[in-house]
């Protein structure tokens, strides 16, 4: 069994930040890529943005050069620093981990969401 906890969300003021974690715990035998997405209402789930295990990141293009993704392998645990927000910024943030199992097989775990609200 897996768990993903996130924290970090909140409400700010256009042009402020927040930081958004998301720490993965249970049977996890390795982890591969870690990523962001996000939903806002009435809009489908969208990719913020995702780094691998070998630390290649991608950005969707809205959020390039104001967001950034990192990871701490030895707390199995992903961030999302977001700066200059915008009010288009507000959505539920989700984190995406994929988790390798001792048998090989993998799977990706969806954390619970946090609200992230970007006031104008």
């Amino acid at each position: 069994q897996v768990q993903l906890v996130e924290s970090g969300g909140g409400l700010v003021q256009a042009g402020g930040s927040l930081r958004l974690s998301c720490a993965a715990s249970g049977s996890i035998f390795s982890i591969n890529a870690m990523g962001w997405y996000r939903q806002a209402p009435g809009k489908q789930r969208e990719l913020v943005a995702v780094i691998t295990s070998a630390g290649s990141i991608n950005y969707a293009d809205s959020v390039k050069g104001r967001f950034t993704i990192s990871r701490d392998n030895a707390k199995n645990t992903v961030y999302l620093q977001m700066n200059s927000l915008k009010p288009e910024d507000t959505a539920v943030y989700y984190c995406n981990v994929a988790v390798g199992f001792l048998l090989g097989n993998s799977r990706n775990y969806w954390g619970q969401g946090n609200q992230v609200t970007v006031l104008a």
